[in-house]
């Protein structure tokens, strides 16, 4: 299975989002340059496992649970958005970080131990995905004279508005493990289900 751990934000902060993004989404630029992530998939990652044996499932939830053990409940919020490599839309997240930081590292740690993939990506910053922008999207720049896709410039264009996007807080009181299926989701999405539930102190 594909397996990854992650925060998911409570109903009323993912539809304060929803309602954010909808202006977003009627925009013309919006409409024909972006693929949106569906709302079911919104999720800030802790740790992304790739395939892990059925068999070895039980020990990184018991790991999970074990490095969670001591771990209080804390606040978050969404803020802010941006764009990673012209490409990949984020909104961002703010409050008591330190203990987010901690959260990702015991998942980490959990996928280590069982000799999950280690990712290398550094989750520092915390952020939801919410859409992609299609390569060559982007406006033409004057005096291009060379063929080949046009340069992304739509990606910020499209988050510039959302650059001071500020969402209701919630309690982070629970760290899921997901299983994800790439293209079995809604409009070609991923599909995600979670597996288990570690709750926090």
């Amino acid at each position: 299975m594909r397996l990854f751990a992650a925060v998911w934000p409570a109903d009323d902060v993912l539809d304060h989002l929803d309602l954010a993004l909808a202006a977003v989404r009627r925009a013309p630029a919006g409409s024909s340059s972006a693929r949106w992530t569906a709302r079911e998939a919104w999720h800030l990652t802790t740790a992304f496992y790739g395939d892990v044996p059925d068999g070895a499932t039980p020990a990184l939830v018991e790991e999970l649970a074990s490095g969670l053990a001591g771990q209080a409940a804390y606040r978050l919020q969404l803020r802010g958005a941006g764009v990673f490599a012209h490409r990949t839309l984020w909104v961002g997240a703010a409050g008591d970080l330190d203990a987010h930081r901690r959260v990702v590292r015991v998942c980490v740690d959990a996928g280590d131990a069982v000799g999950a993939h280690r990712d290398e990506r550094v989750r520092d910053r915390p952020h939801l995905t919410v859409g992609r922008v299609r390569p060559g999207s982007g406006p033409p720049r004057r005096g291009r004279s060379r063929p080949g896709p046009e340069p992304v410039e739509t990606g910020e264009t499209l988050m510039r508005a959302l650059a001071v996007y500020e969402g209701p807080a919630w309690d982070v009181d629970e760290v899921l493990v997901v299983e994800s299926r790439p293209g079995a989701g809604r409009g070609g999405g991923p599909l995600y289900t979670p597996l288990e539930r570690l709750p926090l102190a």
